[in-house]
């Protein structure tokens, strides 16, 4: 039996759950191997904790700390995925009731994705200003969450949106329908799963749009600000434990948005898996 053989073997063998723990397994080990071996620097600091001290540094900081810290986050990330998304998804609609704006909607989206984030951080510091109130959401990390989903919802819509069948468009047409009419009765559907896949993949990118807006600080709470303190106190488990917490909070939300979209889309490709 060949090596491709008996792999395929396993693989149909072992649950998918049971693969995820061998992955963590096996990722774990060696991050402790990492953390034991290279986790030093040359004046003794700690450059990379074990898993023990990172789970010590999240007992030592309490569940205080990071409810105070992602619950500004979170609002913050939540506001510019809903602003960003809502506004990537009408001009996709725009699009494809006026396709003649087609080419400047994509150019549009291309510069919001190419435009470096941190010149735009810089500027929306300065425009927009620190919060209203300590505790509250920084408009600049709303912005950035904003523009982080932009170019990813409007390719997937637009994608979406055009892969409607031909033959449904044509009876559509036949019986005195609009391109409006066309968007809603047939084009909407036929765009749902690529849309929610855009959707899903925007969550995490509106948290790390988030975390990166609270790194150019007039902000008093939020993980990227948490981040920024634990660093320059050299407390390494504490700069592990808020990443490994960001990446879980935003994979949760990934995989709850993935779980609507089978529900909702049970037609689709992806949901018969």
């Amino acid at each position: 039996m060949t090596t491709d053989a008996r792999t395929a073997l396993a693989g149909r063998c072992l649950p998918p759950w049971m693969i995820g723990v061998i992955g963590a397994v096996v990722l774990f080990a060696f991050w402790w191997i990492v953390a034991a071996a290279f986790g030093r620097s040359a004046v003794g600091t700690i450059t990379v904790p074990t898993p023990p001290q990172v789970l010590a540094g999240f007992v030592r900081s309490g569940w205080t700390y990071y409810e105070q810290n992602f619950a500004v986050t979170l609002a913050e990330a939540g506001i510019g995925y809903l602003w960003g998304n809502g506004l990537a998804l009408l001009l996709s609609a725009v699009v494809l009731v006026i396709p003649k704006l087609e080419g400047v909607a994509m150019q549009l989206a291309i510069t919001t994705y190419c435009v470096p984030i941190v010149a735009v951080g810089m500027l929306a510091v300065v425009l927009i200003g620190p919060p209203a109130a300590a505790g509250q959401p920084s408009g600049t990390a709303v912005f950035l969450a904003a523009l982080s989903v932009f170019f990813t919802t409007v390719v997937g819509a637009l994608l979406g949106l055009k892969s409607a069948d031909r033959a449904s468009l044509d009876v559509v047409t036949v019986y005195g329908g609009s391109a409006f009419t066309q968007l809603v009765k047939v084009r909407f559907i036929a765009a749902l799963p690529a849309v929610l896949n855009a959707l899903q993949i925007a969550v995490p990118a509106a948290f790390l749009g988030a975390v990166l807006g609270e790194f150019f600080g007039k902000i008093e709470r939020g993980v990227g600000l948490a981040m920024i303190l634990a660093q320059q106190n050299s407390d390494a488990a504490v700069v592990w434990g808020l990443a490994l917490a960001s990446g879980a909070v935003a994979l949760a939300g990934f995989a709850l948005v993935g779980l609507a979209a089978r529900s909702l889309t049970p037609w689709s490709k992806g949901a018969s898996r």
